[in-house]
């Protein structure tokens, strides 16, 4: 009996130690859940609530004032026949095709220059970057003043570089209208893609590139078979923040060119706009959001498959 005691007490003493371990992992985890918890209240009250209520909404025949009906999918049958939504959407992506390659042209070299430690490095990276801080609306009000016929400055100047015989609207050309808009669009958040790219360059490890330079790799050969292929994720994530809020854009286009001329410039965000604000449609702009969502994440699943892809995930 004795021995049977004896026996059993290292038994015992072994597993009481897990209870004190248990608690302390769920105090752990009770912490962790305490702090991610406003975080997760403010998505689901600015995302996740406002998100539904939009589905609700594009079920609906729901003018801004009176009451609403409910119509089933009626908004998104007349959305799929709706031209003008088309076309903005086709506009909208010619427009992120063309500033995303616009951004990263700007953003990459930057990138290189201001990445190595050289004299003022930090100068020349508060330079590029303080555009950034200026919001799209004021830097659309500027860029609206410059490109005014009569109180602007680029019309006068068009005129004195012999460009143009007297001063001209330029506004009223889409051409003129749209690469301007697209300058303005690169000026104002190339530096931004500049810091996630920075970012990327400094996380490449300074042995790799001096081995490759040691082994007679050129500049050229360094930068497509080392920093390229090591600097995807980097490339992806800014691509896929250019992407997104190109496809949102608004704004610029709003204040500089309100749309024209002849609603050439008219995006798929400034559509919806017109359909929820002016139009007074709130039920068929929610079926716009909603369907303009569903591109998005098509458009964000499709770059990170294909990023997968090459990385042999």
């Amino acid at each position: 009996m004795t021995s049977m005691t004896s026996a059993s007490t290292p038994v015992a003493s072994l597993t009481r130690p897990s209870r004190p371990r248990r608690s302390r992992l769920a105090r752990k985890q009770l912490v962790g859940l305490l702090f991610i918890a406003p975080a997760v209240l403010l998505v689901i009250a600015f995302f996740v609530i406002p998100l539904l209520m939009t589905a609700w909404m594009s079920l609906h025949n729901w003018p801004l004032l009176g009451q609403a009906k409910f119509i089933g999918l009626e908004n998104y049958y007349s959305l799929f026949q709706d031209g003008r939504f088309w076309n903005s959407m086709r506009f909208t992506v010619y427009y992120t095709l063309v500033v995303t390659i616009v951004i990263f042209a700007v953003a990459f070299p930057l990138a290189l220059f201001v990445e190595r430690p050289r004299r003022l490095a930090g100068f020349y990276r508060t330079v590029y970057f303080l555009p950034v801080v200026v919001g799209f609306g004021s830097a659309s009000l500027l860029w609206a003043w410059l490109m005014n016929m009569d109180a602007g400055l680029f019309a006068p100047a068009l005129q004195r570089l012999g460009v143009t015989e007297k001063p001209i609207n330029i506004l009223a050309n889409f051409d003129a209208t749209f690469w301007s808009i697209v300058v303005m669009v690169a000026w104002k958040t190339a530096g931004f893609t500049m810091i996630i790219l920075m970012t990327g360059l400094q996380g490449i490890p300074t042995d790799v590139r001096e081995a490759a330079r040691i082994d007679g790799a050129s500049a050229a050969q360094r930068f497509t078979r080392i920093t390229l292929p090591l600097m995807r994720r980097t490339i992806a994530l800014a691509l896929i923040l250019s992407v997104a809020g190109s496809m949102l854009a608004f704004d610029q286009f709003y204040i500089i060119a309100h749309g024209g001329p002849r609603n050439s410039t008219l995006t798929a965000v400034y559509w919806i706009f017109n359909s929820s604000f002016v139009s007074f449609r709130m039920g068929y702009g929610a079926a716009l959001s909603m369907v303009l969502l569903g591109i998005l994440l098509a458009i964000s699943v499709v770059q990170l498959r294909l990023l997968r892809t090459h990385e042999g995930i």
